[in-house]
């Protein structure tokens, strides 16, 4: 009884040195990358577009080039270069920043690329340090829920800096210059966590680093059985970014009243109830059940999205109830899929590799995606009714999502038809 009282403390402790570790850290990363958005840049323009959009795509699109070299860099990181790699991401961010404050408007635009550039494999870096454990499933929920919350609290800061009269070209760095700093410092606390202990190798598979040959033949083994859950990833990813780039103008079209912690509450809510459910992971001890576990995970938020916008008029008599199931359904079935799967899936069938080239895979696909929807309306410039089509458009997405992961289930329940052998 005492013994496992000691291990129960022990796992406790190891939970908030790690996750807290992994989840601070990567809100540090979206103060470096987010606080710019907090400032609306009214009356400036560059090439006949409105400059935030010009700066937001420059961004999105060095963070889309960070996501596809993370699909190397990331899989062929070794233990020792992981802290080098986080400080000089960190460095790089902040430094085009202060480039984003120094050089005058408008030939400063470019700046905002370099920041996506430097910060597009933190999730990477960070993830590193808490895959293959016996409590990974709870500490990437840690990590997992901190993109619930740091998006708000990024522009928070930023409003909080503005409102001292800041310039809106600097107000970025100085944010950055206190992001920077002390993420290097957790950076730091967690490149001491120990690693996976021998029973935690044996159960989980040990993680190494990953070369061009063996991506290749990952790759092309468990092709057939990715594709669709790529598929459900990518879906997910463009509506959650639907979601919250347009929430104000979804919003207008029903009777939600906009106070400045509506949205905060809702996340921070749905945050407890995600972190809640993936951290109860860690009692599926067997990874194959896992997998069917998250798979059902993925299918019953999808269900949630596709009837909640299909019976919208039902429920919109309480449209804050139906933007609540809407957040819950999407974040549920996107962060299954990005925090632990992968982890367990590498697990299941013992790969000898790592989860950050199945991730960036993921991620590369998801991002760009996300940015040609935004090239497409920043170019052509469409005007739509944002409720009737985002309701569309989720429901479209649940039902490609149901039918996705029910062929993943259907071939892990029939793994010897697809050619993978769990031993």
């Amino acid at each position: 009884m005492k013994m496992n009282s000691h291990k129960n403390s022990l796992d406790i402790l190891f939970i908030i040195r790690a996750g807290g570790g992994v989840l601070i850290a990567y809100f540090l990363v979206y103060a470096l990358r987010k606080a710019f958005t907090a400032s609306t840049f009214d009356g400036l323009y560059l090439w006949g577009l409105d400059y935030k959009v010009v700066i937001s795509i420059c961004q999105i699109a060095g963070y889309l080039l960070s996501k596809y070299c993370g699909i190397k860099i990331v899989s062929e990181l070794k233990r020792a270069h992981r802290l080098p790699a986080i400080i000089l991401s960190a460095a790089g961010a902040e430094l085009s920043l202060v480039l984003f404050g120094m050089i005058p408007y408008p030939a400063n635009f470019f700046c905002l690329f370099f920041n996506g550039l430097s910060l597009g494999c933190m999730w990477g870096f960070l993830f590193s340090y808490i895959e293959g454990r016996r409590l990974t499933d709870i500490l990437a929920g840690f990590l997992g829920v901190s993109i619930v919350i740091s998006s708000g609290a990024a522009k928070s800061f930023g409003l909080y800096v503005l409102s001292f009269d800041v310039s809106p070209f600097w107000m970025p760095a100085i944010i950055g210059g206190i992001a920077m700093p002390l993420l290097a410092g957790i950076a730091f606390l967690l490149d001491k966590l120990p690693d996976p202990a021998i029973e935690e190798k044996n159960e989980k598979s040990e993680r190494i680093p990953l070369h061009k040959a063996q991506r290749r033949h990952l790759l092309k083994k468990y092709a057939f059985f990715l594709t669709p859950l790529l598929v459900v990833n990518t879906l997910y990813t463009v509506l959650r970014d639907i979601k919250e780039d347009f929430l104000v103008d979804i919003v207008k079209y029903t009777d939600i009243h906009l106070s400045p912690f509506l949205f905060v509450r809702i996340d921070a809510i749905v945050t407890v109830l995600i972190l809640m459910m993936l951290g109860s992971m860690i009692k599926v001890r067997d990874n194959r059940r896992a997998l069917v576990v998250l798979l059902m995970l993925m299918l019953a938020g999808s269900v949630v999205v596709c009837l909640s916008s299909l019976f919208f008029d039902s429920l919109s008599a309480a449209p804050v109830l139906w933007l609540f199931i809407q957040s819950m359904g999407i974040y549920t079935a996107y962060l299954a899929f990005q925090t632990v799967f992968f982890d367990r899936f590498i697990a299941c069938f013992k790969i000898r590799g790592n989860v950050g080239f199945f991730i960036y895979i993921s991620d590369f696909l998801g991002y760009l995606a996300s940015c040609l929807f935004l090239f497409g309306k920043s170019f052509l410039d469409i005007h739509v009714n944002w409720l009737e089509y985002y309701n569309i458009l989720a429901v479209t997405v649940g039902v490609i999502c149901i039918l996705s992961v029910g062929i993943v289930f259907s071939m892990l329940q029939q793994k010897r038809h697809v050619n993978l052998a769990i031993k």
